[in-house]
């Protein structure tokens, strides 16, 4: 009997995800799933040409921050516009459950300061109709969504739940909390999570400077929730440490294989070239080469580009932030500041204050031109160090702090400088190359739906295929860069009904047109509850992207269908 699909994708290249090379084939959708791929017979289906195009799964984020978005937007932009078909959410420990009626505040003030997402947004649109974990699930899913998500349980949101106050305070859990707090993991997993997520990291801090509960956690506590997952049968473990100091990073990281070895359960950690430490990523993946080889099953999260601020005066913060004199004016409306900053006795101050003693920490850094760049659009993230702001200034004879102050003010406050904080210490990506090159990592860290007047990164599917993929910085073969955001990415959390064109996998399908793959400069965009603002990055070259069989992008555009549903762990 003759095969009925709901959608052919007809006549594409076919980049399966699991690196092969490409064929040319239909590809036949029935009930959500690949059907066939062949030479399909005309029929009643719906069908996208997709002649002279590639055809990928969808992309599957494994690192994203839409806890409360999914609550409150039934889009995950800008993910979804970057031909994301699966986002995981609940990274880095921080979260809204479980949580009790006296805590909201706290978990919104840690959401805001670790992941720049703005409070009052936050306040307007949760609802706290839930307690504990697997009634934040249920709440999860009252809204149908653009794309497939998951979630994790963030550790937190779990510690201030069982510890309270002594959890904000940084004191070593006892043995009960830790066994309370294994046997929420387990039901956490059991009802749905696909894992686990901590933070280490000095840098967490809540808006009010407070730093993230677990960063003190002991070695016994996490081994106490890593157990919780084992219980369940399921489950990952994701970790986020500083490894800043070299003579404690062989430390850290004996304490995550014991987590990986003792649980059994998969774990990943994430991997930048930093700053201060900026050769321990390549003592890091030869610390994890050596846990593989000894049948662990440990990945980093690694970025394809340089991770950095964008700073423009429509964001949250510019290279200015830290003078005195524009900390005056930095909360009136964008247009009134730029009419302001036009002011020559003003801008004389501001410039002056930028070298001065006042500059300390982050703001000292915001006036380092020579790591500092004027992004463009098309956005160009490895312009190399003669394009920095202080290469530019030196060849137009002028002070880099006045050439920064006067671009500032064009395309009405829209005009972006990036300042890079990790990936980009020589002035190339050079390191990030070698990360996508080692078999024991997969692409993470874009941030999805955090950072939202800061960082845009969400990109990172499109920056993948249209720098590494194509043209003259072409360093990779497509089906390997594919096969690194789609069934790695899916298989690192446990998904295994995604991520590949093959028959029976659930139909998330990319249908590109290479050649036009192309990034456009992040916008301020006022979606958020309480009409706040946040960068949405958009991109050319998307013709369509399907969901379980459903188109709901056509060239960039939503489609206004909503097959996006909360994926649920397998549970053995």
């Amino acid at each position: 009997m003759e095969q009925q699909f709901e959608l052919i994708v007809r006549n594409g290249t076919i980049i399966d995800g699991l690196g092969n090379p490409p064929i040319q084939a239909d590809i036949g959708i029935a009930k959500g799933r690949i059907a066939a791929i062949g030479k399909l017979l005309p029929g009643d289906a719906q069908e996208i040409d997709a002649t002279g195009l590639i055809v990928t799964p969808g992309f599957v984020d494994i690192h994203t921050h839409y806890d409360g978005q999914a609550i409150w937007s039934q889009q995950f932009l800008p993910s979804s516009l970057h031909g994301v078909t699966t986002v995981v959410m609940g990274n880095c420990g921080v979260g809204f459950a479980p949580v009790k009626s006296t805590d909201h505040d706290r978990l919104v003030e840690l959401m805001e300061g670790v992941e720049d997402i703005p409070g009052v947004a936050l306040r307007e649109g949760l609802d706290w109709d839930w307690e504990s974990f697997p009634e934040f699930l249920s709440a999860l899913e009252r809204l149908p969504h653009d794309i497939d998500f998951a979630t994790q349980l963030p550790h937190a949101a779990l510690r201030l739940y069982v510890m309270g106050d002594r959890a904000q305070n940084l004191e070593k859990a006892t043995q009960d909390d830790i066994d309370r707090m294994r046997a929420i993991a387990t039901d956490a997993i059991k009802a749905g999570a696909l894992g686990f997520t901590t933070s280490r990291s000095v840098n967490h801090r809540s808006v009010h400077g407070d730093p993230m509960p677990s960063l003190r956690a002991t070695e016994e506590e996490l081994q106490g929730i890593a157990q919780g997952l084992k219980d369940a049968g399921a489950g990952v473990l994701q970790m986020i440490l500083d490894f800043d100091d070299p003579q404690l990073m062989d430390a850290e990281f004996a304490m995550m294989r014991r987590l990986a070895q003792e649980s059994g359960r998969p774990l990943s950690y994430s991997l930048m070239q930093k700053h201060g430490n900026k050769d321990g990523w390549k003592r890091l993946l030869d610390l994890t080469a050596e846990a593989v080889a000894e049948g662990l099953p440990i990945k980093a999260q690694v970025a394809p580009r340089n991770v950095g601020v964008l700073l423009s005066l429509q964001g949250s913060r510019i290279v200015f932030s830290g003078c005195p004199s524009y900390k005056k004016i930095a909360q009136l409306p964008v247009p009134e500041r730029i009419r302001r900053m036009q002011d020559p006795e003003l801008r004389q101050s501001i410039i002056a204050e930028a070298g001065g003693p006042e500059m300390q920490g982050f703001s000292k850094e915001l006036v380092n031109f020579t790591n500092i760049f004027p992004l463009g659009d098309p956005p160009e993230y490895d312009p190399g160090r003669s394009k920095s702001v202080a290469a530019i200034a030196a060849a137009q004879g002028v002070d880099p702090a006045q050439w920064a102050y006067d671009y500032l003010l064009q395309q009405d406050g829209a005009a972006t400088l990036c300042m890079p904080f990790a990936n980009y210490i020589e002035g190339n990506l050079d390191a990030c190359e070698q990360m996508l090159a080692d078999p024991n990592t997969v692409i993470g860290l874009g941030d999805g739906g955090a950072h939202v007047g800061l960082i845009s990164d969400a990109s990172f599917p499109t920056f993948l295929l249209s720098h590494w993929g194509r043209g003259s910085t072409k360093k990779f073969d497509l089906p390997w860069l594919v096969k690194k955001h789609t069934s790695d990415t899916a298989q690192a959390v446990g998904l295994t009904d995604r991520g590949a064109i093959e028959v029976g996998k659930k139909a998330d399908l990319n249908v590109i047109s290479l050649e036009d793959l192309a990034l456009i400069a992040p916008r301020i965009e006022h979606d958020l509850p309480a009409g706040k603002g946040r960068l949405v990055q958009r991109a050319d070259g998307y013709v369509a992207t399907i969901v379980s069989g459903i188109t709901v992008y056509r060239n960039g555009k939503p489609t206004g269908e909503l097959p996006g549903k909360l994926v649920r762990a397998a549970v053995a």
